[in-house]
């Protein structure tokens, strides 16, 4: 006899996420308002909820093994993806243990940089992902109250077009960017070399969860380094890096005419630009920051950090921005991050094992995705034409479809989608400004400004709500653009509707278990 589970498709779709994600966030908003007031203990027992949360952990579990970019990536244990029924299990695991949670080792994988040096990648299992996940729900608001403004990598909210804007803020005609320097600052091996002290000192956290931290630190520790590093890979390791590295950005400040404190300073993550004024010393700006780092474990690249000229121009994020001799900003995509983005597209082009229609559907994606990185910069110029990339395409798909029914020009407009370019136009996060400090209107209008074409016309007609689930789109969960009588081929507004990732998912998942 055949014993059936009754942890299902079904079942797992069932469950009130809609209720879920308003309960993790009522927490989180909570957590973020207590630190912000200076009351950490409230906080510390907020945290303690979310940790005990039935909400928190489906949640958890869900964006690891369903919607995360690395869903498929297997830990140390093989184990690549999970079943409906384990993932139920692994929720009665995470409420049994998660105040007391034990770290299997990561799971090693060596990737090639730039310098030809190894950077090694450290894959935890997917229930140490879905706990770190936990981790990250209860310590991401309670962080984001102390986090500076000009901290833009790797948090809710931000994106790298918020630094991208602030440079131009302060290198523009109108901010006399002509006569200004900047120091470009390189951390050396700076996820490996963190100070676990560092990280465990800033922490705000009940003591359950620290030492869940701390395991989790030490299960990706380096032998000749036994006290520094966070393994690059965990879910929670960026905000980890934050939290050490939060306050760097004050290191150079001045008052300006008004009185006011200015701090241009901007970093993403481990990249770092500081914008010096004429009479700035950049020496001694750069021993205060690395006075900083070597109470934190790490130390400045002396080979790869440098001051510039603002007129000679830097590279920063895959943009080159420069200040032009006539004192206008301009900032461009830099040429290694054009030459790897045209690598790839000559590697699909050229690719014999499949024909051109599965080629324009690889390619849209990546020049999608590629263009809207940069539609904030001045792209009309030759340097980043793909005028050559697109011809090529174009005879090889000519080529390939003499036979068929289909346009090679249909075909060269689907895999090179257009993104309208406006130069400086992306409006900068407000101030300190967070997702948890509750101002939902701001937030779901602002999310729904980070899509163009169809899914914002949708969003418009929709008030920034998900059409499946009746939720404002104010988290990280990609929106995706639903068919409701799903033929792709018809792009009629009334067939389009915007929903979540996760929703998008489930309605197929019905669809084909029907």
């Amino acid at each position: 006899m055949i014993r059936h589970s009754r942890h299902t498709s079904e079942s797992w779709k069932a469950l009130p996420w809609k209720k879920f994600r308003r309960n993790l966030f009522r927490l989180q908003t909570r957590v973020y308002k207590a630190v912000q007031v200076g009351n950490k203990r409230k906080a510390r027992l907020l945290q303690k909820l979310i940790l005990k949360s039935t909400s928190a952990r489906f949640l958890a579990i869900r964006l690891v093994s369903q919607l995360n970019a690395g869903k498929k990536t297997a830990g140390i244990d093989g184990k690549k993806s999970l079943t409906f029924e384990e993932r139920f299990n692994l929720e009665e695991l995470l409420r049994v243990d998660s105040g007391n949670w034990k770290h299997q080792g990561l799971r090693k994988i060596p990737i090639p940089k730039k310098d030809e040096t190894i950077r090694w990648l450290k894959i935890p299992t997917i229930a140490d992902r879905a706990w770190q996940c936990l981790a990250k729900y209860a310590l991401e608001p309670a962080h984001e109250a102390t986090f500076h403004a000009r901290s833009y990598g790797f948090r809710t909210g931000r994106s790298a077009h918020d630094a991208q804007k602030y440079i131009f803020d302060n290198l523009r005609s109108q901010s006399k960017g002509i006569d200004k320097r900047v120091i470009e600052l390189d951390i050396e091996k700076c996820f490996d070399r963190i100070n676990h002290s560092a990280i465990m000192d800033e922490l705000i956290a009940p003591k359950g969860l620290k030492i869940g931290i701390f395991r989790c630190l030490k299960a990706g520790v380096n032998p000749e380094f036994p006290e520094q590093g966070t393994p690059q890979g965990g879910v929670v390791s960026p905000l980890l890096a934050n939290i050490a590295l939060n306050g760097i950005e004050s290191i150079h400040r001045y008052r300006d005419a008004s009185n006011a404190w200015k701090e241009p300073s901007i970093r993403y993550a481990d990249d770092m630009v500081i914008i010096l004024r004429p009479e700035d010393s950049a020496i001694e700006i750069l021993e205060r920051i690395s006075e900083f780092l070597r109470n934190r474990g790490m130390q400045v690249s002396q080979k790869k950090t440098k001051v510039t000229a603002a007129t000679d121009g830097f590279d920063f994020l895959g943009w080159h921005l420069k200040v032009q001799k006539n004192g206008k900003f301009k900032s461009i995509s830099s040429v290694d991050n054009f030459k790897a983005f045209r690598k790839k597209v000559k590697h699909i082009v050229n690719n014999s094992n499949y024909g051109s229609i599965v080629k324009a559907e690889k390619l849209a994606p990546i020049v999608r995705g590629w263009r809207n990185y940069h539609k904030f910069c001045k792209m009309d110029g030759s340097k980043n034409s793909l005028y050559h990339i697109q011809k090529r395409a174009y005879t090889v798909f000519n080529k390939e479809t003499k036979q068929t029914s289909y346009s090679s020009k249909k075909l060269l407009d689907k895999a090179f989608p257009s993104v309208p370019y406006s130069e400086a136009s992306h409006v900068m996060v407000k101030g300190t400004k967070s997702p948890y400090d509750g101002d939902i209107a701001y937030w779901s209008e602002r999310n729904s400004k980070l899509y163009d074409g169809m899914i914002s016309k949708a969003l418009k007609k929709q008030s920034h709500k998900c059409a499946s689930c009746g939720l404002k789109f104010i988290d990280e969960e990609k929106v995706h653009l639903h068919h409701i009588d799903e033929k792709h081929a018809n792009w009629k507004k009334n067939n389009l509707e915007a929903i979540h990732e996760s929703c998008h998912d489930y309605i197929h998942m019905s669809k084909s278990a029907s």
